[in-house]
């Protein structure tokens, strides 16, 4: 087999096809888009391809005919019609409307000058782009091909400023509305970004745009499958673990049958033949933390997420719910859904195996501690549980509850303590990469936490108390409630040994924490 260029970074479809570089066909669904309709919007995480996807509609409508050569789309496409193509990206810094506002100026007189229009002054973006499609038509007898790249870059920017954020957003609102004022001169439409803002908020000018985001017919139109892999990037594979590949990098769903990778990660895993998060540690994602922190969401509440179709797929600046920016930004992913009589309801999770544990380590040095400092602590509490050394064991988490300031929650609900710490400890063990499960369905209830390490079974219940005295009854108390509720019953036909974990902790960890161990 001969291997390719791997393009990596590459966004250009023209340079891509020239240079014989490994292409993952997407033509036959920009086809079936072409047929049904003509206006489309597409949420991805960044890094997921849509820039080559826009580039790759951009050249099929331009009629480039020789680059698609070989490629589904080539022996359905009309090749003796070209339309005229304006590209808009917002990949730059956004302070203000008035960036904005340059931005898209200094495009436009690049697309003027490139079709050799003669040359216009306009003293707004939104006069100038009607301005261009209006004579771009004219000049070809052609209507105009409009894309759009990353439209939510100057709102999702400012997001640390709401007052810039919703300026920034008017604006485009403004702009995006002449888009649809210029329809007689346009033939097709496709805007792209991370985040699904609501037609209301942002497309309110443009409410003609069909979202196909969450549109099981188009949910592998950006990313590579299984198949793909195995295919296109079958010269990669030798000395690589397949498996291993699988649960790295797989996992990304939007409803569709089949699961896909993000190309970034593929890309980089066969050109440095090692497996490392390479797509989570090209962005810092401190707004989603800090959007955590604000919400009170304790870390372990980032798995199994339920949420309906209408939380998941809107983005308001005003109320940002923290499931849909978790899921639009690639953290987690539809991993299940149902129907239950009045819409449907999603259950989110981790994508793969390199989110879960680089998104525990991020929020853990957010917190405050390194990530060495973290796996160091892990690996000591792992260590201490395989050597059934439960007094070690509560001495070191009570450390480490200690070494991570406490700021997240400000409500004095003893409940929110409890998730608190229960999910210090779970974040600790995620970011390690330990076999953990939270919230495990029994036959009477849920555990708080199955840990396996060691050939061992590790079964914790977390209890709050408000003063020393209740120490001793809610030990007690969580070991009762273990048993009773069968949490342990699935694991009694194993060979591993069960333990029952009891953890007390007061208001603050640092100066009261205590545990309970029972073996089954």
């Amino acid at each position: 087999m001969i291997r390719q260029h791997l393009p990596i970074g590459v966004q250009n479809f023209k340079r891509l096809r020239e240079t014989d570089s490994y292409y993952v066909d997407k033509t036959a669904s920009i086809h079936d888009l072409v047929e049904r309709g003509d206006h489309y919007f597409l949420s991805r995480p960044r890094r997921f391809g849509k820039s080559l996807l826009l580039d790759t509609i951009g050249a099929l409508f331009a009629g480039q005919e020789t680059l698609f050569r070989g490629l589904d789309i080539h022996d359905d496409w009309d090749w003796s019609v070209s339309h005229p193509v304006v590209r808009l990206s917002f990949d730059g810094s956004y302070n203000g409307p008035e960036d904005i506002e340059r931005s898209i100026l200094a495009r436009l007189t690049v697309i003027e000058r490139r079709a050799e229009l003669t040359a216009s002054i306009w003293p707004t973006a939104p006069e100038y782009l009607f301005d261009v499609l209006e004579r771009l038509h004219h000049k070809t007898g052609q209507r105009v091909v409009v894309l759009v790249d990353e439209y939510d870059k100057p709102i999702l920017d400012a997001l640390h400023d709401l007052e810039l954020a919703a300026a920034n957003r008017d604006y485009l609102r403004g702009f995006y509305g002449m888009i649809k004022g210029s329809a007689e001169h346009i033939r097709f439409v496709f805007v792209t970004g991370v985040s699904m803002f609501s037609k209301v908020s942002l497309f309110s000018g443009l409410n003609n745009l069909k979202d196909i985001s969450l549109d099981p017919r188009y949910a592998t139109i950006c990313g590579y499958t299984d198949a793909d892999i195995d295919t296109v990037f079958a010269p990669e594979l030798e000395d690589l673990d397949r498996e291993m590949i699988r649960t790295w990098y797989n996992g990304y769903s939007w409803r569709g049958t089949e699961r896909v990778y993000n190309p970034f990660d593929v890309l980089l895993l066969f050109d440095t033949r090692e497996f490392r998060p390479h797509w989570f540690e090209t962005g810092s994602p401190t707004f989603l933390f800090q959007t955590l922190k604000a919400n009170a969401v304790s870390p372990k509440e980032l798995e199994n997420q339920i949420a309906d179709m209408a939380s998941v797929s809107k983005f308001d600046i005003n109320d940002i719910d923290f499931r849909a920016l978790l899921l639009q930004a690639g953290y987690l992913t539809i991993v299940a859904e149902r129907h239950d009589g009045f819409g449907t309801l999603f259950q989110l999770d981790y994508p793969n195996h390199e989110v879960r544990i680089s998104l525990n380590r991020g929020l853990l040095e957010y917190l405050g501690k390194t990530v060495t400092q973290a796996i160091n602590q892990g690996h000591d509490l792992c260590a201490l549980l395989a050597a059934n050394d439960f007094e070690g064991f509560a001495a070191t988490l009570k450390a480490y509850f200690a070494s991570i300031p406490y700021q997240w929650h400000t409500t004095g609900d003893l409940a929110r303590y409890e998730a608190w710490y229960e999910g210090l400890l779970h974040m600790c063990f995620r970011a390690l990469g330990v076999d953990i499960r939270s919230e495990e369905v029994a036959s009477r209830g849920r555990a708080d936490m199955v840990v396996l390490t060691g050939g061992q079974v590790f079964i914790f219940e977390f209890k709050m108390v408000e003063t020393a005295q209740e120490t001793a009854a809610a030990l007690s108390a969580g070991l009762a409630q273990m048993r009773q509720r069968g949490y342990a019953e699935k694991y009694r036909g194993q060979k591993d040994p069960v333990h029952l974990i009891a953890v007390v902790c007061g208001r603050d960890a640092r100066t009261r924490l205590d545990l309970s161990v029972a073996p089954l």
